[in-house]
């Protein structure tokens, strides 16, 4: 292959961190379908553009719209999506730009995978709530579906999920409101984007 990486003449990450008068970050929420991980990234996103932060969100479901769409949910391919997912987030950070996350992220290899790509730049971001209590809320219908056998390898029936070992921040949303849980990932990333 002749591949000649162009970094070194590109303007440096301090350079656009400075024109944005903020630091990058990539805030990865993960957690099972319907606990809450996209709802939260949309109240800390509002509140950030507000302040006048520049962010982004990268939503699981959206991306398998487009830059994963052509992935299933087999063990391959779920690592190929959260690998898709980091490098996309890579980018944005490099830019200074407030990387928001959501994605189901089930398996400690899968965010072992994240944190090899992004390294210091990842928030780790549990967003709690158990298999009952998302069944129960089914915004999607998901859970409905997976009852009926309609969806295969559904994460915490047919799929399992691994709860994290030592994330950055746990946000149960089965005893905090989407409000509350937002102030709260504010307040834990406030220093980490304040410029030095």
């Amino acid at each position: 292959m002749h591949i000649h990486p162009e970094f070194h003449r590109f303007l440096h990450r301090r350079d656009k961190e400075s024109l944005l008068d903020q630091r990058g970050i990539v805030v990865w929420l993960f957690g099972l379908s319907g606990s809450g991980k996209s709802s939260i990234a949309n109240a800390v996103e509002r509140v950030l553009h507000q302040q006048g932060r520049f962010t982004t969100i990268l939503d699981g479901d959206n991306l398998r719209t487009g830059l994963n769409a052509n992935l299933g949910f087999t063990d391959q391919d779920r690592l190929e999506n959260i690998r898709r997912i980091a490098e996309t987030a890579k980018i944005f950070v490099s830019q200074g730009i407030i990387t928001l996350v959501s994605a189901i992220t089930p398996r400690g290899e899968l965010r072992d995978l994240a944190r090899g790509l992004l390294g210091a730049d990842l928030f780790e971001v549990y967003v709690k709530a158990s298999y009952e209590t998302c069944e129960k809320r089914d915004v999607k219908g998901l859970y409905a579906k997976a009852a009926r056998g309609e969806i295969q390898h559904f994460t915490g029936k047919d799929d399992s999920f691994e709860p994290p070992q030592c994330p950055d921040l746990v946000l149960d949303t089965e005893t905090t409101t989407v409000e509350d849980a937002a102030f709260e990932l504010l307040e834990a990333i406030r220093e980490r984007i304040t410029p030095i």
